[in-house]
């Protein structure tokens, strides 16, 4: 399976687009919430981050599901993608009825003791009491994503990211301001977004998909939810764990002040747009990775990664350029404050520029989940976050610029990908089986 330039984009293209669901609605959100005030702005970051961090353990468990459909694809086992698929839908519901009981309970006693400011806290609180709805609509978006990219077949989440963008933007405006709804318009309108994009993905499996080819039934099998529930739990931690440690990020910010709350929130709004593009070049290398060792063409891994890396910089950096050069105005669509418009321009050079590390980082690491090896992933995320924490901790003791806070970020990208690059030197593909 020798991917050329132009397959692996075809592919990355609508997968990028599905991440993007997400990180639009994020940015949406904070874009409107910027205009209501700083605290809201704020909010919008810790309460955006923690719904993250609860939504990681479900894309977690489907990137592993992606690996096996994937890895079956690549064997010629069409049957078994379908029942694959079907054991990760029901655990996904599952899962997604067990969160959101536990966040409704938990949530608001764990954020009091986290959490400084009182204003801050009610924000973020009304903004969760909404947004965890929306896990019953993105966790079996999730599910069917995974068999899309395991099956090489993303054109239709084009579509969904598209639908999903043009519902949340006009239900932002309205219950933000015509209904005066705030922060809690924005969770609505946000939720209500991903049923939409979820959908369209439904109507795709029911009028498209061939259902006889790919095994697509109704049936639990307990077997084949615990073969791939062994690859997932190590994402799952792994993913938890990824965003665990941004959500301590902005904590930290919250204790220098509401402001440099707000302006991280928006340095972090305009990095989605190139985490997007790392993510769905990551989450694509995965798949196809898992695909070529399933049909025994391991010695592909590499020219694979430097290819995704290659097309990862040229997709990225005009964009970079030209971020860095309309910084007043990117910068100015969130705030109309001439303080935050200063502060962030220093972490904003900073975020950009991290692009660099975090494409050939982000690469090497997937492609060890794509051998399957999600538990050494996660081994991987452990010693970086340690790492990363000890650094967070060391520089809350300092009396140092937003900027540096930024650039620990870059520690975190380049450990992971010195490690992935060094197990894939040593990766033994023969005592590796899914």
């Amino acid at each position: 399976m020798n991917y050329s330039y132009k397959q692996i984009w075809l592919i990355t293209y609508p997968v990028m687009m599905s991440f993007l669901i997400e990180q639009l609605i994020n940015i949406t959100d904070a874009l409107f919430l910027g205009h209501v005030g700083e605290i809201e702005l704020g909010a919008s970051a810790l309460a955006g981050i923690w719904f993250l961090a609860i939504y990681m353990l479900g894309l977690g468990f489907s990137v592993g599901l992606q690996v096996v459909i994937a890895r079956r694809n690549g064997e010629q086992k069409y049957e078994e993608t379908g029942k694959t698929f079907f054991q990760g839908l029901c655990f996904l519901l599952i899962l997604a009825s067990l969160l959101c009981l536990l966040s409704k309970f938990f949530s608001p006693q764990l954020l009091k003791y986290l959490i400084t400011s009182a204003e801050v806290y009610n924000a973020v609180v009304k903004y969760l009491d909404w947004r965890i709805i929306g896990l019953f609509f993105s966790f079996p978006f999730l599910a069917i994503r995974s068999f899309l990219v395991g099956i090489t077949e993303t054109r239709p989440l084009n579509l969904a990211a598209l639908t999903a963008v043009l519902m949340n933007i006009p239900l932002n405006w309205l219950l933000i301001f015509r209904y005066d709804m705030g922060i809690s318009g924005a969770a609505i309108g946000s939720s209500f977004a991903e049923f939409c994009s979820l959908l369209i993905l439904v109507a795709y499996m029911f009028l498209c998909v061939r259902k006889h080819k790919y095994g697509l039934s109704w049936r639990i099998d307990i077997k084949i939810l615990k073969e791939v529930f062994s690859v997932s739990v190590w994402s799952m931690l792994q993913f938890f764990t990824s965003v665990a440690i941004w959500f301590l990020f902005f904590i930290a910010i919250e204790r220098l002040g509401e402001i440099e709350l707000a302006v991280s929130n928006i340095v972090r709004s305009v990095s989605a747009l190139f985490s997007v593009i790392v993510t769905a070049l990551a989450a694509v290398t995965s798949s196809l990775v898992s695909n070529s060792i399933g049909a025994g063409e391991r010695n592909a891994v590499f020219p694979l990664c430097h290819k995704v890396i290659r097309l990862g910089l040229y997709i990225g950096t005009p964009l970079i350029i030209i971020a860095l050069s309309l910084h007043p105005l990117i910068i100015g669509a969130y705030t109309e404050n001439p303080v935050v418009k200063q502060i962030a321009w220093q972490p904003y050079v900073v975020m950009l520029l991290n692009y660099f590390f975090a494409l050939p980082g982000y690469i090497y690491l997937n492609a060890v989940t794509g051998t399957g090896a999600t538990k050494t992933v996660f081994f991987f995320q452990v010693i970086t976050t340690i790492a990363y924490l000890f650094c967070l901790w060391g520089l809350s003791n300092l009396n140092v610029r937003l900027a540096t806070y930024w650039s620990v970020e870059y520690l975190y990208v380049i450990m992971l990908g010195i490690q992935s690059f060094i197990y894939l030197k040593l990766y033994n593909s023969k005592n590796n089986r899914i």
